[in-house]
């Protein structure tokens, strides 16, 4: 089994296993007992997405075939948070979950901060992703699939040598969807989408979804776009950016010094 470089020698209960058998755990937390706010978040995760109006089909498919992980981290955008999400998406980009679902997800939900706006989850959701990358960097090339630029339409957030498409949740989000009680970063691996292309289920999938999304929030996402269009990192917040909006981000090169020096 390949080791995961961003393990510690101290490690603190963050990850929940589903309620049923064959949920993915990262192995840190086989043994870890929960408690009560990642069993609180858990349910109410689980409660938002089996609405009967939620619109994304897929959230809930990962549900139902018990192909997710839930983990819990302190802060958002803080370097403890990047450290300790760093080891549960390496140990989530190894699963066997993540290579064969089609569904692959990995929620991380943030006891803190309290978010007051859009503007400041988005703020601290792209921190969140730097620091995330400047720890992969160290060990990790971005994935060639995908672009490092986030202002290539080609772009998507790569970590553990993975493309990842992220999807960030939080109480203020215009968007009905992407509303959650706490802070909350969506972790789905590009290649999943690739494996419902050759199914010929994506298409169908996504008018089910943006169908749906309509009728709960009376109006398209103004954000969504297929891959190779536009930036998907225009949609990584939820918010409806500005025409001349950049992604605050710039990946880390391996062997560079993260911070510029």
């Amino acid at each position: 089994m390949e080791q995961n470089p961003f393990t510690r020698e101290l490690d603190c209960p963050s990850g929940l296993k589903g309620p049923a058998q064959g949920s993915f755990l990262p192995r840190h937390l086989a043994s870890a007992p929960s408690d009560t706010f990642l069993a609180t978040a858990h349910a109410a995760f689980r409660e938002a997405v089996m609405q009967h109006d939620f619109p994304c089909v897929g959230a809930r498919a990962a549900l139902n075939s018990e192909s997710y992980t839930l983990v819990t981290h302190d802060e958002l955008g803080s370097e403890e948070s990047a450290t300790t999400l760093a080891r549960d998406l390496f140990d989530f980009t190894r699963s066997d979950m993540c290579k064969t679902s089609e569904y692959a997800t990995l929620i991380a939900v943030f006891r803190q901060p309290t978010i007051v706006d859009e503007q400041q989850f988005e703020r601290l959701l792209w921190e969140q992703l730097q620091r995330l990358n400047r720890l992969d960097a160290a060990h990790f090339d971005w994935d060639e699939a995908v672009k490092a630029d986030p202002t290539d339409p080609q772009f998507s957030f790569s970590f553990a040598g993975q493309a990842l498409y992220v999807i960030g949740l939080h109480p203020h989000s215009s968007r009905v969807a992407r509303r959650f009680e706490w802070p909350a970063v969506v972790f789905n691996p590009h290649e999943q989408f690739e494996r419902l292309r050759a199914d010929g289920k994506w298409k169908r999938m996504q008018h089910t979804i943006r169908e749906r999304d309509v009728e709960l929030q009376g109006e398209v996402n103004p954000m969504l776009s297929d891959f190779g269009e536009t930036t998907e990192a225009r949609q990584y917040s939820g918010r409806a950016v500005e025409d001349d909006w950049r992604a605050p981000f710039a990946a880390t090169r391996p062997g560079k010094c993260p911070f510029g020096h």
